[in-house]
């Protein structure tokens, strides 16, 4: 009965990870065809893979857009690992009633959805355009500042400190060292799987963050790159196999990162300490 088990399982678990490659498979594919190719529903790979990325370096700006994605996702990555792991640290290691009740009210605050908080996020970066210029509308700090932090990230840092070993923050303390000497000194080498779990997360929401750049920003030269896929889908008469062409190009910085960094992703979404 064990072995028919088995065979039963492995064939449900191959044509899942067949349902799950398919895409990425097609997507490949159809870099490399024609656009009428990619309309037809064709499975093989093609000649064209010069041709459209030729064409794609012709029709838009793909460094720049490039550019300014990395430019957020690493600036957004980098503040919100600092400040949600001090915020997460705080709320575990200084517990206290009040702590307790404004770290619910940011728990609260996961259910308001970003659509909500557009309008008037818009309003505010446009009041303070005149007085700070660079961090006002139509700058790429206007699209780093409002996801600096979430809520779900500081609970995320807070969760994996409750494994963190109490017993190494009073040695540290034992040997004069100050609070934020303890953080960066010992408390951040030993969350490193949090930390690399945590950037993973933070830099593929930023990557692929669609709504909010599109509504602040407005030049053509401050675009990401998913402002520039979306608009070439949007055209009279889209080519297919250029825009696959600048899918595989956008999706492979992310791809990159979760390949070598995937077994810290596991070990800190398991809430390992090492």
């Amino acid at each position: 009965m064990k072995r028919p088990n088995k065979v039963i399982g492995y064939l449900f678990l191959s044509i899942c990870a067949i349902i799950s490659i398919f895409p990425f498979y097609w997507m490949v594919v159809s870099m490399t065809n024609t656009s009428a190719d990619v309309t037809r529903g064709k499975l093989l790979p093609g000649g064209h893979f010069i041709e459209n990325f030729k064409n794609l370096l012709q029709t838009v700006d793909l460094v720049p857009a490039l550019s300014n994605s990395a430019l957020i996702a690493v600036g957004t990555t980098v503040l919100s690992l600092l400040i949600a792991s001090l915020a997460g640290y705080g709320f575990e290691i200084y517990r206290s009633r009040a702590k307790d009740v404004v770290f619910n009210i940011l728990l609260l605050s996961m259910m308001i959805p970003f659509a909500a908080l557009m309008v008037p996020l818009f309003r505010m970066f446009g009041s303070i355009t005149p007085m700070l210029p660079f961090i006002g509308i139509d700058t790429l700090s206007a699209v780093v500042l409002p996801t600096i932090t979430t809520a779900f990230l500081i609970f995320f840092f807070r969760q994996s400190t409750k494994m963190f070993p109490k017993e190494i923050l009073e040695a540290g303390r034992m040997d004069g060292l100050k609070e934020l000497g303890i953080f960066f000194r010992i408390y951040v080498p030993t969350m490193k799987t949090t930390y690399a779990a945590a950037a993973i997360i933070t830099f593929m929401a930023s990557w692929n963050n669609y709504l909010w750049p599109l509504v602040v920003l407005q030049s053509p030269e401050k675009q990401t790159i998913p402002l520039l896929i979306s608009t070439l889908g949007s055209s009279y008469s889209p080519d297919y196999g250029m825009i696959m062409m600048a899918i595989v190009i956008a999706t492979l910085p992310t791809a990159i990162i979760f390949f070598f960094m995937q077994k810290h992703f596991v070990a800190g979404m398991m809430g390992s300490v090492k």
